[in-house]
């Protein structure tokens, strides 16, 4: 398992997903423009998370899905606890416990894991022989 490599596609990812989070926070649709880009957020995370997987299983094909999933959760995570809550959630009242205790976040990270796992059983994961 290339655990750095698994981190760095993370970090791309985290990039990309609160570079489109602050995007759809800025469009002016909804009335609640956090649920606005929770939800955006929420539609983009899964293509990035399958461009990063693909990107991963280029050169590693022996990890399982869960745990690239889990990897790149991690380092988003890391991401969001070092640099988004500071930054942009604690300045307009927010807070640790409020982020990371959300519903919108779990679900989320649910995507994260899960769309691995789909993307490494569709395209990486053994064929079985039925003979």
């Amino acid at each position: 398992m290339k655990t750095l490599r698994a981190l760095a596609i993370g970090t791309l990812v985290w990039i990309f997903g609160v570079s489109a989070f602050t995007a759809f926070y800025e469009l002016p649709l909804m009335e609640n423009r956090y649920a606005q880009a929770n939800i955006g957020l929420a539609l983009i995370v899964p293509f990035l998370v399958w461009f990063g997987s693909q990107i991963y299983y280029r050169k590693a094909k022996a990890t399982h899905g869960i745990k690239l999933g889990l990897l790149m959760l991690l380092a988003s995570a890391t991401l969001d606890a070092l640099i988004t809550v500071p930054i942009l959630i604690i300045p307009f009242g927010g807070s640790y416990a409020s982020f990371f205790g959300s519903a919108d976040f779990w679900l989320i990270a649910l995507e994260f894991v899960l769309v691995a796992i789909v993307y490494w059983y569709l395209n990486v994961r053994p064929k079985q022989q039925l003979f």
